[in-house]
């Protein structure tokens, strides 16, 4: 089964931020297609496809459709085939790391000098942690050859 194509939108030609969200969005399926994948998973990417070409609403709703969608195949891909996008660990890590590590080292740093309102400091030594977990945990995905050659940005 074949991964089919996303419609093109003539009444977004001239939406720069509309446009970058396409581009990703089709990045993101021609990688797709050079992967092997299961009819699972190629009939789920069809539908969110299809979903995405059947939106016919204004460029706020579009955005959000195309937006849901994107997040849906990425999930199903990431527990199916293991694949991840770069920087999927690191971004994801980087919360993690602030909030399992900074927090209580920030409380620890408190405690121990009695003012609580270094709290805060736990933070950035939370987040370098995370980055550097969730680093390592892309190097290995890269070695491993399950990471898409595809980067999102915020």
């Amino acid at each position: 089964m074949e991964l089919i194509e996303i419609t093109e939108r003539p009444e977004f030609a001239s939406k720069e931020k509309v446009n970058k969200k396409i581009t990703g969005f089709t990045n993101l399926i021609n990688e797709l297609r050079k992967r092997p994948l299961s009819e699972k998973e190629v009939e789920t990417i069809n539908n969110e496809i299809k979903n995405i070409n059947a939106s016919s609403g204004p460029e706020k709703d579009f955005m959000k459709t195309l937006a849901k969608s994107q997040a849906n195949i990425l999930k199903v891909i990431e527990k199916e085939s293991k694949l991840v996008v770069k920087n999927h660990y690191r971004n994801l890590w980087l919360v993690l790391g602030m909030s399992a590590f900074g927090i209580p080292i920030g409380v620890a740093f408190g405690i121990s000098i009695g003012n609580l309102g270094l709290l805060g400091l736990g933070f950035p030594i939370g987040m370098g942690m995370g980055v550097a977990v969730g680093t390592s945990l892309d190097n290995k995905a890269a070695k491993e050859g399950r990471q898409l050659d595809v980067v999102f940005t915020a």
